[in-house]
């Protein structure tokens, strides 16, 4: 997926391991702007970008990207939209969950469907959206328990309002005790290390109680970051900045 306005965001397709690419989309509205995608098996995928005609733009395919039909989201509200985050404002579970998450002045939202994109339910969270450079940057699940992250770009050494957590589904979302100490731009759920880990460009954290308590490891600055089922993890910076993670610096 390219992006940037218009029909500067596009879907490609490969099925040689990278050597040939097919055009599959492009944005037909001059005002589109397309900010993640994902795929829950070959066939069926989705695509979230920010609002269009009131809404959220969300786009879904079932036969692998051949077409793409847009569906119809809950109303956004005034300024809404989605940051990308390295493609971690979207998260898919099973074969036919996904959630995106939201944020601007006045929003910070989940948006989740269970029907692959045909329908959306949409909660409230404590992130903090109090600018056009706040609100949610990424989530992720782990079964029922999710966490979602974010806070101010621009204000990236402090932390509150940071950090929400769920523990039905995404239906509801409350703040923990104490966050992660800035600003996080992505959270992921490491299974083989029973560990939550969220990075950003003020430092990076772990939790080990499903995101209750957290304890900062690195103060460097990472934008993104992902792990192998095995538990292998890098994080990528500005700078061409590469790091792999060591649970025992934990």
């Amino acid at each position: 997926m390219s992006i940037g306005p218009g029909d500067k965001s596009r879907i490609y397709q490969t099925s040689d391991g990278g050597e040939h690419w097919t055009l599959q989309f492009t944005h037909p509205d001059p005002k589109g702007f397309l900010d993640s995608i994902a795929f829950w098996d070959p066939m069926h995928g989705i695509v979230v970008g920010d609002a269009l005609d009131g809404s959220a733009d969300i786009v879904t395919t079932d036969d692998g990207g051949a077409h793409w039909q847009r569906r119809k989201a809950p109303p956004a509200l005034p300024n809404e939209g989605s940051f990308a985050a390295s493609n971690t404002c979207l998260f898919l579970a099973g074969d036919s969950q996904v959630w995106f998450v939201t944020g601007g002045p006045g929003a910070a939202r989940v948006f989740r469907s269970t029907d692959r994109g045909r329908t959306w339910t949409v909660a409230t969270t404590p992130i903090r959206n109090d600018s056009a450079s706040a609100g949610i940057f990424s989530i992720a699940f782990a079964g029922a328990r999710g966490i979602v992250v974010g806070g101010d770009y621009s204000k990236d050494k402090e932390d509150r309002q940071n950090i929400a957590l769920s523990t039905d589904g995404g239906r509801t979302w409350s703040a923990p005790a104490a966050g992660p100490k800035g600003f996080r731009s992505a959270v992921a759920w490491v299974p083989s290390k029973n560990l939550w880990i969220v990075t950003g460009t003020s430092g990076s954290d772990t939790s080990t109680d499903d995101g209750r308590t957290w304890k900062q490891f690195d103060e460097s600055s990472y934008n993104a970051m992902s792990f192998t089922p095995s538990g292998e993890g890098w994080a990528v910076g500005g700078r061409g900045r590469v790091a792999r993670f060591h649970p025992a610096a934990r």
